[in-house]
């Protein structure tokens, strides 16, 4: 698959996640296999305001070892999205991706992210000026549509064409189903059936055979994987495998522990030992979530502060799992 004058490795994407797919996690997750990733949605004008703000540079540093990854902004005024797009198009970013599929309500009430799947004329007009200020690829990122009566992401995907996108990826839950209920794979065929450019779909690939699945259900040319890999990064080798007939081995309780450490590491090292803990123990709550006698691991690392805390509690975990 390519987007613009990219050629994609296989497998599947880590879709964008506000607060989960930082630099640290693109890395992990293209350890495992991830063809490619989404940053974390960066706001165009806040941006372009306060670049040297820490939230915007965290958002904005790529890792090299991370691979192909867009750089998704969100935002609802053409001038800021083009001079957003200007700013970054030095970054080392392979391209953009433009959100219209956030539901959150900040978001939604400043007229941003999937609100503007009721202003099909508005984004077309702003994926247009983001096209034309860019010197990479720009692709876009849907829902459904608004709510059931207003089921539109026939409609808005082939705006998302006609203003010049590289391709779309489509979540087929409206705005308000958020992420609850079941994901219309149809939604996702439809588009793929109205368009020319490529179609990603994202929604309900928990498994390998999920992402085989949808793309002979659905015809989409790449697959992009969302909540399932949170604690789960093994999840991209697991669809690599599906793809290629390969066999997957999943990772042992001691194989969630010592990458949770090393994430950990990672975390401190890129964002200081205080803000880089805050920011593991959901991450860790991922990890060892289902694994024996984990409920009391949770809880103390919740009142951690400090590195040493951690890796003891992790540490003593891992010698009594490996001890049986």
């Amino acid at each position: 698959m390519r987007i613009g004058d990219i050629e994609l490795p296989a497998g599947a994407a880590l879709a964008p996640m506000a607060g989960v797919t930082d630099a640290n996690m693109r890395v992990l997750c293209r350890e495992q296999g991830s063809a490619w990733a989404v940053s974390e949605m960066l706001s165009a004008k806040g941006y372009v305001y306060a670049p040297e703000r820490r939230v915007h540079k965290e958002i904005t540093h790529k890792d090299p070892r991370e691979g192909m990854t867009g750089l998704q902004l969100f935002g609802s005024e053409q001038h800021m999205l083009t001079e957003a797009v200007k700013l970054l198009n030095e970054s080392a970013f392979e391209f953009f991706d433009f959100n219209m599929g956030c539901p959150a309500h900040k978001i939604v009430t400043n007229g941003e992210g999937c609100a503007l799947m009721r202003e099909p004329a508005k984004a077309g007009r702003l994926i247009e000026a983001m096209v034309k200020a860019s010197a990479k690829p720009v692709t876009v990122k849907i829902r459904a549509g608004w709510d059931a009566e207003h089921i539109n992401a026939r409609e808005i995907a082939r705006v998302v064409e006609l203003s010049g996108a590289s391709a779309v990826t489509v979540h087929p839950r409206t705005r308000d189903m958020f992420y609850s209920g079941h994901a219309a794979w149809d939604i996702i065929a439809d588009v793929k059936q109205s368009v020319r450019i490529p179609v990603i779909g994202n929604g309900d690939i928990r498994s390998g055979g999920d992402a085989v699945n949808m793309l002979t259900q659905t015809g989409c040319d790449a697959v992009m994987v969302a909540r399932a890999a949170q604690g789960n990064i093994w999840i991209f080798a697991e669809i690599l495998c599906a793809l290629t007939g390969g066999t997957f081995t999943p990772p042992s309780p001691g194989d969630r522990i010592r990458t949770a450490l090393r994430h950990t590491d990672m975390q401190i090292l890129s964002r200081g030992e205080e803000y880089g803990i805050a920011e593991m123990r959901k991450f860790i709550a991922w990890y060892t979530q289902g694994l024996p006698s984990s409920a009391s691991l949770r809880a103390g690392v919740n009142g951690y502060t400090r590195r040493e805390q951690i890796h003891a509690a992790l540490n003593e975990y891992l010698a009594k799992t490996e001890k049986g």
